[in-house]
Formats: structure tokens, C-alpha cells, sequence
């Protein structure tokens, strides 16, 4: 964010041009954030992590310009009430497509990583169970080994 956008971002609409402003800089900024969320969204379903990763830089930067924007127009939601009403009807529908593209991206996310940890976990399960003896119990069953005896697992967690 260059200096005059981010002193631009802090201070008080007071104008119809400074209303139209607000609400082209939080119409971007929500556009871009929709389109790059719905980028990665698409990466992790094709289970291309390492592409998906590499997004988050730009994510990150505009989920911080999303929150100032979204912050001067609350501040400022009055004025911008009364000057733009029907732009911030718009506004608003905008933002309900972006929350529904964000639930969506969340359990994308939260199902891969379920999905990443019951691969870990029966990966460390198999390779406990390969290196404990296999040994007969008092009942003729072979026994379970024993989970305090486990060696531990490394991952490297670079993708």
C-alpha cells in the first residue's frame, strides 16, 4: 500500500467524492480478496498445496487492506448512509458474496487438514505397530505394542 493510499485510508469521509472513493477502494479490495480466495479455494481441492501456499503473501496483504477499508467505512456509516445509500446496499450484498466465498475456502481448509492428519496418524500407527515385536499375550492374542514405547515421528513440515 503506497503512502498517500494508506493516509487516505485513515481519515474521515466528509465529501461525496471522498464516499465514492471509500466505497471503489472497499469494492477492490473485496473483488481482489474474493478472486484469490476462490484461487485457492480451487488449488486445494486440486490438492496443488504448494501453489496454494504460495498465495498467502498476497492474501495476507489484501485480507489487512480489506480490515482498513471495512473499519473507515463503519466509522463513517452514517454519512455514507445518507450521501450513497444504494452503493452501500451493494456494498453489503458484496460482502454477503464474499463471506459465503470465505465459509466455503474455510472448509476446504479444515477438510484437508483433517484429511493431512488421518494420513499422519495411521502412517505413525504403521510404523509403531511394523517396529513392535510380535509377541503372544497371556490370552494366545498378540499383543498391542505399547504407545509410550513408540519412537517418534519426524515430518518436515515444508510442502
Amino acid at each position: 500500500m503506497n503512502p498517500q493510499t494508506s493516509q487516505q485510508a485513515s481519515r474521515p469521509i466528509e465529501t461525496e467524492a471522498d464516499v465514492r472513493s471509500a466505497i471503489v477502494q472497499l469494492t477492490e479490495v473485496m473483488d481482489g480478496l474474493k478472486t484469490l480466495v476462490e484461487q485457492e479455494t480451487a488449488l486445494v481441492r486440486a490438492g496443488e498445496l504448494r501453489r496454494a501456499t504460495g498465495l498467502e503473501p498476497r492474501k495476507s496483504e489484501l485480507a489487512g487492506r480489506y480490515f482498513k477499508a471495512a473499519e473507515r467505512v463503519k466509522a463513517n456509516a452514517r454519512f455514507l448512509a445518507r450521501a450513497a445509500g444504494a452503493d452501500v446496499g451493494a456494498l453489503g450484498q458484496r460482502q454477503g458474496e464474499l463471506q459465503a466465498v470465505l465459509k466455503t475456502n474455510l472448509i476446504v481448509l479444515a477438510t484437508a487438514h483433517s484429511v493431512s492428519e488421518g494420513i499422519v496418524r495411521r502412517l505413525s500407527g504403521e510404523l509403531a505397530r511394523k517396529s513392535a515385536p510380535q509377541v503372544y499375550g497371556a490370552s494366545g492374542r498378540a499383543s498391542a505394542p505399547n504407545p509410550r514405547l513408540a519412537r517418534p515421528l519426524a515430518l518436515s513440515r515444508t510442502l
